[in-house]
């Protein structure tokens, strides 16, 4: 990211990328998707809750709160499975509205109620068990799954490109969302409205 679009971003944002440079954590949400999730939390319901499924170093975690701040009456789960990553992110400063959780979202998703809007951001809940993350929503609720195209310069192999198809076939098939392919925006990005 240049100097220049660190210097627009939110100030949680320009906190969580220098702890994301500092850790040498390079798998960090990208601006343009980003915006987009600061940009969908804002239209969270009041009293809504909002999930995060792969927390990493907490930029996208930043953008969602961003997005949500002043507000006081939502809360925003995110998950991680990895302890070191979550102990880097939760060592921001961060609203009481944030939850930090650890472990295996496969195991953690049925047992977490429902969400109005979902960013999942890990292999877990999005190329195994997307059928969890998917039960979780609302009725109306906003799914926001991103990094489904190649980075410029990479070549994906095989299975890691069949299983993304994967995903992408499910979202865009199934009967319980409408949904879009936005190819073209940051790392690619689906986006899908529970019926």
């Amino acid at each position: 990211m240049s100097d220049k679009t660190n210097d627009e971003a939110p100030q949680p944002v320009r906190a969580a990328l220098e702890r994301a440079r500092a850790a040498r954590f390079v798998y960090s949400c990208e601006p343009a998707v980003g915006r987009l999730l600061a940009t969908l939390a804002a239209g969270v319901p009041e009293g809504g809750r909002v999930l995060e499924i792969g927390t990493g170093a907490g930029v996208g975690l930043a953008w969602l709160v961003s997005g949500l701040v002043p507000r006081a009456d939502v809360t925003v789960t995110t998950i991680e499975r990895d302890p070191g990553s979550t102990g880097l992110a939760a060592g921001g400063d961060w609203p009481g509205f944030v939850d930090f959780r650890t472990g295996d979202a496969l195991e953690l998703l049925p047992e977490l109620g429902t969400y109005d809007l979902v960013f999942a951001d890990a292999e877990a809940g999005k190329q195994v068990g997307l059928e969890l993350t998917i039960a979780v929503l609302n009725p109306r609720g906003v799914l926001v799954v991103d990094d489904m195209v190649p980075p410029p310069g990479v070549v994906w192999d095989a299975e890691f490109a069949s299983r993304q198809d994967a995903v992408r076939r499910t979202l865009l098939g199934h009967e319980r969302l409408a949904a879009v392919e936005l190819a073209g925006h940051g790392s690619g990005v689906i986006l899908a409205t529970a019926r």
